[in-house]
Parts: structure tokens; C-alpha cells; sequence
């Protein structure tokens, strides 16, 4: 793939800090799905708007009587979802990424941040478990590392945060996008096979050793069966 590679953005938008309500996940979900069919689409950027990533689900609206199941439904057919695309995600947190919001984040194949944005659960801080937020931070760290962040209710920083694989890279603002883009760039290297190997990775990922190299066996032998 050339440089001249097009990509996609979906924007997450909401109301405060980009919260996450069903009305705004419909849209996400309905836009990640029609850049990932759409063939002159290389590779997506997630991000947010303004100046903040994603504040998490709205539960201001939850506690004001909004039946809170559409909310979570919503977001966890977003975190299923993007492990099945046949196209690279990269995220470009320009601004915190707080409990689904830090999902959204873990479950990109890349993600660059700002130096100031803070990326996690925060949820234990106001006394409540982070149910769903958590599945996507243990996949994406392990339980050792993520373990950090959601038992004691502090986001990490974008350096710690590197520095524990959630994140790939750290840019000032105004390179976010230009460094998420190179990120794209070097995935569309591999052309048309990334629609098929790109969830194979997270497949593999689910399964043990033995069990992973049996998946393995099974599409080679049916790539030559063709």
C-alpha cells in the first residue's frame, strides 16, 4: 500500500466529555462498519472530539431514570466488534479516555496519545466496579497490569501507559494525527491480507498454545484446499 493510503475517522461525540449514550454508540458502530467496507479505506482513526477522547458511558443519564442496559449493550457490540474488522485501528486519544472510553482505547490495534490525556477506569474511585471496562484492559495488559489502574481507580498517564503496552506512542496535539496515520501506513504494507490475518491475531489470541497452532494448521490447509 502507498502512501497515499485513505483513511477513515470516526469521531466519538457526546454530550460533557464525549459520553457515551446509545443514540452516540449507534453512530460509532455504524460508521466503524462502513469504513471497513468501504475499499479505498486503508485503515480507521478513532478519535475524539475537541479536546477529550471519551468520558465513558453517560451515567448521568442512567441516574436521571435512562434504562442503563442500551448503554452497555451498545458498548460491548462496540468492544466485539472492532476485533473483527478487516481494517487496522489506530487510536488517537487527544484528551482522557475514562472507563469505556479507556475500553474503546485498549481494544485498537495502535494507539497514540497526548502527553496530558489520561487513559482508565476510574470507577473504584466513586465506589462502583468496572464490570465491562475492565474485559478489554485485562485482554489488552494481563491482570498484573491492569490490576494497577482499575483497583485503585487511577487512570494512568500517557507515559505509564506506554510503558505498561496500552499505548504505542505519546505526540503533542498538533503531530496526533500525522503519528496515528504513520501507524496505518505501516499496516496497509500488507495490503489485502490484513482483511483476513488482522482478526486472526486477536483469535489467537483466546486460545492456548496448542490450540492456536491447530487454528493455524486448519487455515493453511484450507487456503490450499482452494
Amino acid at each position: 500500500m502507498s502512501d497515499t493510503a485513505q483513511f477513515a475517522t470516526v469521531e466519538i461525540t457526546g454530550p460533557g466529555r464525549n459520553l457515551l449514550n446509545p443514540e452516540g454508540l449507534d453512530k460509532i458502530d455504524t460508521a466503524l462498519r462502513a469504513a471497513a467496507a468501504d475499499d479505498s479505506v486503508a485503515g480507521i482513526i478513532l478519535t475524539g472530539a475537541g479536546d477529550v477522547f471519551c468520558g465513558g458511558l453517560d451515567v448521568a443519564s442512567i441516574k436521571a431514570g435512562a434504562d442503563p442496559v442500551p448503554f452497555y449493550v451498545g458498548l460491548v457490540g462496540i468492544l466485539k466488534l472492532l476485533p473483527t474488522l478487516p481494517k487496522p485501528v489506530v487510536a488517537a486519544v487527544n484528551g482522557d479516555a475514562l472507563a469505556g472510553g479507556a475500553g474503546l482505547v485498549a481494544a485498537a490495534d495502535y494507539v497514540v496519545a497526548t502527553p496530558d490525556a489520561k487513559i482508565g477506569s476510574y470507577e473504584v474511585s466513586v465506589g462502583v466496579w468496572p464490570i465491562v471496562a475492565q474485559v478489554p484492559l485485562i485482554k489488552r495488559l494481563g491482570a498484573r497490569a491492569a490490576i494497577q489502574n482499575i483497583a485503585s481507580g487511577e487512570p494512568f498517564t500517557s507515559e505509564r501507559a506506554v510503558e505498561v503496552g496500552l499505548v504505542n506512542e505519546v505526540a503533542e496535539p498538533g503531530e496526533l494525527v500525522a503519528r496515528s496515520e504513520e501507524w496505518l501506513k505501516k499496516a496497509a504494507r500488507g495490503g489485502a491480507v490484513i482483511a483476513e490475518g488482522r482478526p486472526s491475531v486477536y483469535e489467537v489470541a483466546e486460545l492456548d498454545y496448542a490450540d492456536a497452532l491447530d487454528a493455524a494448521l486448519e487455515r493453511i490447509e484450507q487456503a490450499y484446499a482452494k
